[in-house]
């Protein structure tokens, strides 16, 4: 039914362009007059309906999708992101109706600047009737109530409760909540200024928590636990900021853009995160990082003792492990697979994602 009603749109649309511009076309480019049949505008109605049914059939297609793409967006959509919209559209139109007169008189430009400007307006007025849209019903629906008015005072007093000097905030992302080690470095008193938990990551981990998948659901959970945690301990103070950005989807992103905002720095384990808060000039406390600096230093030449668990990704490698968790790559140890080995430390790679220790074993450097 769509599609016979675009196609319908289209043949009326060439029925009108052939009634009025075919029998001049005749007369004007090939010169035929005193013709009854192509000076008829009738005949001209006829052929320009044709020609573009004809020329426009690829073209049904892409609309009609267009058309109910739009219509499945705006079955999701609340009324008042529509409402608020189009009463934006409506407005910006109406502005730029008022500069149309003066854009017309402009020599040659004129009229395609005015049509520009149409559009640049519409599409301004979109923006700001969807960003403003509960003002905007309010206003129009003739009633700023009290709720308003209490809204606009509360986000008041939270502007003034969130004035934190700089550094004093840290604010926590989910990958270090779910990680559950800032409850023990919180109890331990090294982490000072003010926790600072954003609505957007609770609703993220209240996600994971309700989650189907049974590990997702038991990180979800944890990561609450941890929150729990952190709020009893009376060493550290913890707020939750009710602070969301609607133009912005991802959760890390929103994130940055808080701790620009209320110019603190955020906990994570994320390296990902690490180096976009890097990029964005946002000061980075990385809980790997803080691991890593505390792990026992090796160094070049130290001998040590280890445990070869399996073979590595290279020939002839195997794998061994600290206590600690750091992972030890040993040159021609595939074959003390099982065992414990004597290794001579080669090489030792340092990064924000851990450490990695590179030996050989001992028998080895003394045969050479």
């Amino acid at each position: 039914m769509l599609k016979r009603v675009v196609h319908l749109f289209f043949a009326v649309i060439g029925i009108v362009l052939g009634y009025a511009i075919v029998p001049h076309l005749f007369k004007s480019i090939f010169h035929i007059t005193n013709n009854a049949v192509l000076d008829s505008h009738w005949f001209g109605a006829a052929l320009g309906g044709a020609l573009l049914i004809l020329t426009t059939t690829w073209l049904v297609n892409y609309v009609t999708t267009l058309i109910r793409w739009v219509e499945d967006r705006l079955k999701v959509t609340p009324l008042s992101d529509v409402l608020g919209g189009t009463i934006g559209i409506v407005i910006g139109l109406l502005v730029a109706y008022l500069f149309g007169t003066a854009i017309r008189d402009i020599p040659v430009v004129g009229i395609p600047l005015q049509f520009f400007v149409s559009l640049l307006f519409a599409y301004l007025g979109l923006r700001i009737g969807f960003t403003k849209r509960e003002d905007l019903v309010n206003l129009f629906s003739g009633k700023l109530s009290m709720k308003d008015k209490e809204k606009d005072k509360d986000r008041e007093k939270e502007r003034k409760t969130l004035a934190f000097r700089t550094g004093e905030a840290k604010l926590l992302d989910t990958s270090v909540i779910i990680d559950g080690r800032i409850a023990d470095l919180v109890e331990t008193g090294f982490l000072d200024g003010v926790l600072v938990i954003s609505s957007f990551v609770l609703a993220e981990l209240q996600h994971i928590a309700d989650s189907s998948d049974v590990l997702k659901r038991n990180r979800g959970r944890r990561g609450l636990d941890v929150l729990n945690r952190i709020q009893k301990e009376s060493k550290v103070k913890v707020q939750v900021v009710e602070i969301d950005f609607e133009d912005i989807q991802e959760v890390d992103s929103k994130l940055v853009r808080l701790a620009q905002q209320l110019h603190g720095k955020v906990v994570t384990n994320d390296f990902n995160l690490n180096k976009v808060c890097e990029l964005q000039g946002v000061a980075v406390l990385n809980i790997n990082d803080l691991a890593n600096a505390l792990k026992p230093v090796v160094l070049p030449g130290e001998e040590m003792s280890v445990q070869v668990i399996k073979d590595g990704k290279e020939y002839n490698q195997g794998v061994a492990y600290l206590d600690d968790g750091t992972m030890i790559v040993i040159e021609g140890g595939r074959e003390y697979i099982g065992g414990k080995l004597d290794v001579l430390v080669t090489s030792v790679l340092q990064t924000s994602a851990g450490r990695m220790i590179f030996a050989k074993p001992k028998l080895l450097e003394r045969a050479l």
